[in-house]
């Protein structure tokens, strides 16, 4: 498994996933799902950051965040996968390793993209054949999204709907909810370049990604995928073996995404 692409850009939207060590199924309970939840609140608080979507499956999460001060994510995912490693191993009595190396962040582009990006990680679990819809799984921002709480808010709407292009709330709920009912109808397909690629959007975003990353962007190829355009990792970076050199979270038991939509019909 390669380390993952971990860029500090302050502004840019990223989409986390981070895998349980090994892929075990070490989110198989719902406490342990809750409490990853419960620390993504504490690091919204304590960091800033801002979060658009999230998923917690039976072994890896998804994250759909905003770090406006560039090191929001960092300090966020060593928090949340800190604690939850270190109640888990506490709790079963286990040793070693809980994530799976460093997470991995692919930039999205705002507006349609980022909508798309959303849409993914709601249907992770449908993808997966555990629930037939996304509202039957509770450890995911869909519900959050079609029906806000009055409290313990994770997901930032209002900024949600200004890089969405939407016109307010009521149109985000309705969007979300016909992509997510016509993806239904759609061959759930995973589409890797939604969580393995580096930047997924137009070409003007990908091409600026691309400049950004300066050396880093050295070497990655972009490639059209139907309307969006997808700036790759090389070749090689997904056959390095890196095994034995994780980083200083490794010691504290480590803490480590296709979209198919249709049109509104709003």
């Amino acid at each position: 498994m390669p380390r993952a692409n971990r860029y500090q850009i302050p502004g840019q939207v990223w989409h986390i996933t981070h895998r349980c060590h090994q892929r075990e199924f070490l989110f198989k309970f719902a406490r342990d799902r809750k409490r990853w939840i419960w620390w993504l609140f504490e690091a919204k608080k304590r960091f800033g950051l801002t979060i658009f979507d999230y998923v917690v499956t039976s072994n890896h999460i998804h994250l759909l965040v905003q770090d406006d001060k560039g090191d929001a994510i960092s300090k966020s995912l060593q928090l949340i996968a800190g604690r939850t490693a270190q109640e888990y191993n506490q709790r079963k009595g286990r040793k070693g390793a809980y994530w799976e190396d460093r997470y991995h962040a692919t930039a999205i582009d705002g507006g349609e993209h980022l909508l798309r990006c959303l849409i993914y990680i709601d249907m992770n679990m449908v993808r997966a054949g555990v629930v037939v819809h996304p509202s039957e799984w509770a450890e995911g921002g869909y519900n959050e999204i079609q029906s806000p709480q009055e409290r313990y808010r994770l997901i930032d709407r209002q900024r949600l709907v200004a890089l969405s292009g939407l016109a307010n709330d009521d149109e985000l709920k309705c969007v979300h909810k016909a992509w997510i009912d016509d993806a239904m109808l759609r061959e759930n397909v995973r589409h890797a370049d939604w969580s393995e690629a580096v930047a997924v959007g137009s070409s003007e975003f990908v091409e600026d990604m691309k400049g950004r990353l300066g050396f880093a962007g050295t070497g990655r190829k972009i490639e059209q995928k139907g309307e969006a355009h997808v700036l790759r990792e090389p070749e090689s970076a997904y056959n390095i073996d890196f095994e034995g050199k994780m980083d200083a979270l490794r010691a504290e038991n480590m803490v480590y995404f296709d979209v198919n939509a249709g049109e509104s019909i709003c």
